[in-house]
């Protein structure tokens, strides 16, 4: 049995640098440690949205540009934040701990109102969705749950908006040769 068939990719910031960049283009707040998820979390009053950023696919072809245009609406949650599945991997295990009666799967987002989990979208069901419906459904969500008006970010800056469309396959390779090379070298 490989050890890196089942280990989770520490995947290279310069790599994930442009996905983490279009969520706080868009006004989220990266939770890079265990302390930033306990700070946007605990004894929070209002609404919190909290994206599980991947490389996988459906995020990059559903997920952000669905959250990014979800962030378009007439109203929206109070604070925005992300952590990033595979890199910030203990801030990722935090914020999987507060969403309570959810299996943990990435991407995913969920809406927190007063500290608790209000709203949540697995993976399953972001996969096979198109950006547009995503956002409708997160729009959805934030009209039931949110007070702040929207949008986050004006809808000019938004139309310059640029997705990353990357295939997480490739970077999983990339991590894995990057961290067999770096086994090799400390066994010498």
């Amino acid at each position: 049995m490989s050890y890196f068939r089942f280990a989770t990719p520490a995947y290279p910031e310069e790599d994930v640098k442009p996905m983490r960049e279009e969520l706080e283009a868009v006004g989220a707040k990266s939770l890079r440690t265990p302390q930033d998820v306990d700070a946007a979390l605990a004894n929070q009053s209002g609404t919190t949205l909290v994206i599980i950023n991947s490389v996988c696919g459906c995020a990059a072809g559903g997920a952000r540009p669905g959250v990014s245009a979800a962030l378009q609406n007439a109203v929206i949650p109070d604070q925005i934040t992300t952590v990033f599945a595979g890199v910030d991997k203990e801030a990722t295990a935090r914020a999987r701990q507060h969403i309570t009666n959810y299996p943990p799967s990435s991407p995913s987002i969920a809406l927190f109102k007063d500290g608790k989990p209000v709203y949540m979208m697995e993976r399953h069901m972001i996969e096979g969705k198109t950006p547009a419906q995503i956002a409708e459904d997160l729009a959805a969500a934030f009209d039931k749950h949110c007070t702040k008006p929207g949008p986050s970010i004006p809808a000019e800056a938004f139309e310059k908006l640029q997705f990353v469309q990357v295939c997480g396959t490739q970077l999983a390779a990339k991590a894995k040769k990057l961290a067999m090379a770096a086994r090799a070298q400390q066994q010498q």
